[in-house]
């Protein structure tokens, strides 16, 4: 999952430009990226919409990553 967030940080340029573009901290787009914190669904489904499918929910989420396994 890290590497999936690391992409989409290259996507916007900054961390804190993607914290921006999603309306959450700086401070959690580090520890996603840092695997301190998992990504919620929420804002894995708004990575994939503002970047029109670029990226995927599912990619970046472990717990909808379960969900496509039940």
């Amino acid at each position: 999952m890290q590497q999936e967030i690391s992409e989409v940080i290259a996507h916007f340029g900054t961390q804190g430009k993607t914290a921006q573009a999603l309306g959450c901290s700086q401070t959690t787009i580090f520890k996603w990226l840092h695997g301190k914190m998992n990504i919620t669904p929420i804002y894995a489904i708004k990575v994939e919409k503002i970047t029109n499918g670029k990226f995927k929910a599912i990619d970046l989420c472990p717990k909808l990553k379960e969900l496509e396994n039940l």
